[in-house]
């Protein structure tokens, strides 16, 4: 993945990870200020609710600057579909980066899921079953550690989002919009690429 935009990401994520934050000025007033008409990100992150990947924070960006949808293991609804295609049609976003990382408790409880029969209660399970299948088609494929199991998961998720969502599909399949999907490392405070995923790869199985 080589667009602008993507790479303006992960030069912000080495700057935070290495303590050199440049985002102070743009999360103040006056960039508040500027924001009160209009928006016009060019991201969109779908990323994990965990407390500690922020996005905005880990790729030092500012107010305005990413458009963030986030649920537990990034998992995909109508609503968060949804918000993904605002995003795309109306704010005319070029990047759709997904983001998972290392350590994440959905993907866990999925796994539970395919490999013990582990099923969690109420709400919860529902999570756990919609990543279920990505887990173990992950499994199928040689993933053995939780953590590669999460980073296919994220890949799979492009997928997912190029065939439930005819807005973003056709956008993928025009150029309109990039994707990419990547995972974020806890204890270094890194993203990697998993890879990007061309147009024409999405509907492999």
């Amino acid at each position: 993945m080589t667009s602008t935009s993507w790479a303006r990401l992960l030069e912000g994520n080495q700057r935070w990870a290495e303590g050199r934050s440049e985002a102070g000025d743009t999360r103040g007033a006056v960039r508040r200020a500027e924001l009160t008409g209009s928006q016009s990100p060019k991201t969109l992150i779908l990323g994990c609710a965990d407390s500690r990947v922020p996005a905005e924070i880990l790729f030092d960006q500012g107010l305005g600057d990413l458009f963030v949808v986030r649920t537990a293991g990034h998992t995909l609804d109508a609503a968060v579909i949804g918000s993904m295609e605002y995003a795309v049609e109306i704010l005319g976003v070029e990047l759709l980066v997904v983001l998972g990382h290392e350590g994440c408790g959905a993907v866990a409880a999925a796994a539970r899921v395919v490999d013990e029969v582990a099923v969690p209660h109420g709400y919860i399970r529902d999570v756990a079953e919609k990543i279920s299948p990505n887990v173990l088609r992950a499994r199928l494929g040689g993933a053995s550690t939780l953590d590669e199991v999460g980073r296919q998961h994220a890949r799979y998720t492009v997928e997912q989002v190029r065939e439930r969502s005819t807005v973003l599909g056709d956008a993928l399949r025009i150029g309109a919009l990039e994707a990419v999907a990547a995972q974020y490392c806890l204890s270094t405070g890194r993203v990697t690429e998993v890879g990007a995923v061309p147009e024409q790869h999405l509907l492999a199985v």
